[in-house]
């Protein structure tokens, strides 16, 4: 099984970005896009921006808190992977 590390960022006047990780990443972005997703997602549209792939659970869980944690990395992924004229 296969796991994945995400990054979301929120459609509208002021996105925000979400990380999380999940081992079915389709599925995943389809519940917080309806409302159904973690706390902090809910009421706002998605748009994945950035995903990296593992092999363990545990590795997945470790990039994730580590990109939550680091703001220049998550800055980062933003600004390589965002355009503001695609939402």
């Amino acid at each position: 099984m296969c796991f994945y590390v995400y990054m979301l960022i929120s459609k509208g006047n002021k996105p925000v970005s979400y990380v999380g990780y999940t081992n079915n990443l389709k599925n995943r972005i389809k519940l917080h896009n309806s409302g159904k997703g973690a706390k902090f997602t809910r009421g706002r549209k998605w748009k994945l921006i950035y995903k990296e792939k593992f092999t363990s659970k545990n590795k997945a869980i470790l990039r994730e808190y580590y990109i939550k944690k680091n703001r220049t990395l998550r800055n980062k992924i933003k600004n390589e992977n965002f355009n503001t004229a695609s939402l």
